[in-house]
């Protein structure tokens, strides 16, 4: 399947429109490696989890677009799967730590397993020097990806410092 034949500076809006396309490949090849038991909406709190270890509630909620209420109940339901754990602050009781347990970390790990059997069997298929122009393009958006995530986290805190 042809994408599209990029110009030699392909602007960012047809970079985007193919990368669109691949993540959505992506998403096939992923729905045959399953998330389950964890839904769509529990493994993102598990991937923010992961990357933000001790967050709080509220924060949490807020880099997920969602309400508090609504984080507190896909947690509730991920800690009684054992991948999630709470804690009171030391700092302020009313504050409510989370922390991806041992468990909700084997699950990660084992989710990436077999999501990355299935890329290799695509990448398997494709030349070496294509692999390696994917590699080096990937490798700077996810610096760029990063790095925006990170920055979109820290406005997220210091703009809401209330806790839940």
């Amino acid at each position: 399947m042809t994408v599209t034949s990029l110009p030699p500076r392909p602007e960012p809006a047809e970079v985007a429109r193919v990368t669109s396309t691949a993540a959505e490949l992506l998403e096939v090849l992923w729905g045959r490696a399953s998330t389950a038991p964890a839904s769509a909406s529990q493994l993102r709190v598990l991937l923010m989890l992961e990357h933000h270890e001790g967050i709080n509630l509220r924060t949490l909620a807020d880099c997920l677009a969602s309400t508090p209420p609504s984080t507190s109940r896909l947690c509730d339901r991920l800690q009684a799967a054992g991948f999630v754990e709470r804690e009171v602050s030391a700092v302020d009781r009313r504050e409510v730590r989370l922390h991806l347990s041992g468990r909700g970390r084997v699950f990660l790990a084992d989710l990436r397993t077999r999501r990355e059997q299935a890329l290799r069997a695509v990448l398997d298929q494709m030349p070496a020097a294509k692999r390696v122009a994917l590699l080096q393009g990937l490798e700077a958006f996810c610096d760029a990806a990063a790095a925006q995530i990170h920055d979109d986290s820290d406005d997220a805190r210091t703009s809401g410092s209330r806790t839940a």
